[in-house]
């Protein structure tokens, strides 16, 4: 079971950050933006982001 993190952690960690699908580069924005497709990765150019995960998945400890 993953440790709970304070909140002021959490929020710096994971508020507003985002994800590039295509290259793996960690953008942080409004995500109203985000959704409207208006912020476009720096280094990659694409315009579909995602959220960053706040649990990992898939890591067997």
């Amino acid at each position: 079971m993953p440790k709970k993190l304070p909140e002021l952690v959490a929020s710096r960690l994971f508020k507003n950050v985002f994800i590039c699908m295509n290259c793996n580069a960690k953008i942080r924005a409004q995500p109203d933006k985000v959704k409207k497709k208006k912020i476009q990765c720096r280094r990659c150019g694409g315009k579909e982001l995602r959220l960053k995960a706040k649990e990992r998945r898939g890591v067997k400890a």
